[in-house]
């Protein structure tokens, strides 16, 4: 669908298309940034029809909240942006998100609790970064969203993730620095009774708005329903109606116990009843996750016959890993083999810090490998997480290749030149966060097969380890920043 703004060039640089979508505080164009090369974007106008001087810094600071938080969350969009065009109307452009709503995933059924876990998980992280707060005025001011529901969270496509869920639309959200008197804003439904009330608000008023969303996730369902559709109907809905049960909307959802209860427990009429942080309920959902069940079994398809047991994928191998107990809690790596349907996966075990994690695991991963020969074969991989020069981790793991796990991981390498990051936050449980997948390019594979053919041949020598890694250490600092600029020059072709 196209308007009188198509063609329209903002700032001299973006380009707009056509309307990507509408909403009651203005509508979204999809646009070239003419300035990068035609990159896609969105491009958020402020409705002429809202446009008052307190609607206009709303949509300001919706502007800054967004971007502040999409630099430290992939799971928040990111905001590119602002400016004001040749009539004074404000607009900011964002990335743009070629996905499905929450809303429209759903289709009023209930979700796959794998699929339930995995969305509940990453929407959480999105919602830690904005409860842990922006820096206003030199002061941390949490950032309470107060419209979280299924039409503001987008489900994409994602090459690493599979699926990549972020949280928009901080246009209501509140700042706990601000005094100012808020009234009521918000999506009824999945209004707090606090927040219907107008009162001052904190996280927990969004944890409520999560235990509903929670509950239409995995029944279908809302679990209020009110006698009209209306303000007032919602408001003696939050305050006076008891949730529907899980076994009333649908009796043979068969979910674990532990998991309905944390449900009912945000969905509490008073904050104080509910989770303290959304940390506190991550880590219970992950730890529900856990303990249940690591197969799918469907039901028998006559009374009495077996389950049927659905296969794990090597990545759902993978994500079930928990940190070793025999591993300190601390920034290290190290190699692990895995075995999925009788085959060995190479994997390095990686614990960072959550936020380091936020910030690289939506990037491709770069190897880069040295080798000494002599007076003992080590081989030093590198893998490196890479958003630019400023921001990027090396990641280096020693293999001795007169060890089996050295020898045996760089056999395997060669094989089938396929390797995965598992990684670990050193915040929270010792549970997986994410996996990485990597791929080894064929001229690299032809120079491991030589090296791992040089280090059979060479007798054990296990006295000179320490010399050989030595060696490596300082090569290491020298392919450093040829490394880093490397990296920079093939991203900025791409």
């Amino acid at each position: 669908m196209r308007d009188e703004y198509y063609g329209r060039l903002l700032m001299n640089r973006y380009q707009l298309l056509e309307i990507a979508g509408k909403g009651s505080m203005g509508q979204v164009y999809q646009a070239k940034d003419t300035l990068l090369g035609g990159v896609i974007v969105a491009v958020k106008f402020l409705s002429r029809a809202k446009m008052t001087q307190r609607v206009r810094d709303r949509f300001m600071r919706e502007a800054t909240i967004s971007a502040l938080l999409g630099e430290r969350s992939i799971h928040i969009i990111k905001v590119r942006d602002y400016g004001v065009d040749e009539e004074e109307m404000p607009f900011y452009v964002m990335e743009y998100l070629k996905g499905d709503s929450l809303k429209d995933v759903m289709q009023n059924k209930p979700m796959p609790l794998p699929k339930f876990f995995n969305f509940m998980r990453q929407i959480c992280l999105g919602m830690q970064c904005a409860h842990d707060g922006i820096e206003v005025d030199g002061n941390i001011s949490q950032v309470v969203h107060r419209d979280i529901k299924p039409s503001n969270i987008i489900v994409i496509k994602d090459a690493t993730l599979g699926e990549l869920v972020k949280v928009l639309d901080f246009g209501i959200a509140l700042l706990k620095s601000d005094d100012s008197p808020t009234g009521f804003m918000g999506t009824p439904a999945y209004c707090s009774p606090e927040q219907m009330d107008g009162k001052p608000l904190d996280n927990r008023a969004d944890i409520y708005s999560l235990g509903i969303m929670m509950f239409q996730m995995l029944t279908g369902e809302l679990p209020l329903k009110p006698k009209a559709s209306s303000f007032e109907g919602w408001f003696q809905c939050h305050h006076q109606q008891a949730p529907k049960s899980f076994s009333e909307v649908k009796a043979k959802l068969n979910l674990p116990q532990e998991l309905m209860n944390i449900v009912n427990q945000c969905m509490a009429k008073t904050a104080e009843q509910r989770p303290f942080t959304v940390t506190e309920l991550l880590e219970t959902l992950e730890r529900i996750e856990r303990v249940s069940s690591a197969q799918l079994l469907p039901p028998p398809t006559k009374p009495g016959a077996p389950a049927q047991v659905v296969p794990l994928t090597a990545d759902d191998i993978c994500r079930q890993s928990t940190w070793p107990k025999d591993k300190p809690r601390a920034e290290i790596v190290f190699p692990k083999l895995i075995q999925h349907e009788g085959n060995e996966l190479v994997t390095m075990w990686i614990m960072l810090s959550r936020k380091d994690i936020e910030k690289y695991q939506n990037n491709k991963p770069h190897s880069q490998f040295l080798f000494v020969g002599s007076p003992h074969p080590m081989l030093l991989w590198l893998t490196t997480l890479y958003q630019d020069e400023q921001q990027h981790r090396m990641l280096p793991c020693y293999l001795d290749l007169k060890k089996p796990i050295g020898e045996e991981t760089l056999q395997l390498i060669t094989q089938n030149s396929t390797y995965r990051l598992i990684l670990f936050a050193l915040e929270g449980d010792e549970r997986c966060v994410c996996v990485i997948n990597g791929k080894i390019p064929t001229k690299k594979i032809q120079l491991l097969k030589e090296w791992l053919s040089e280090s059979q041949k060479t007798p054990t020598t296990s006295g000179q380890i320490k010399e050989s890694k030595r060696c490596l250490k300082e090569e290491l600092e020298i392919l450093k920043p040829k490394l880093v600029a490397s990296l920079q020059r093939q991203i900025s072709k791409k």
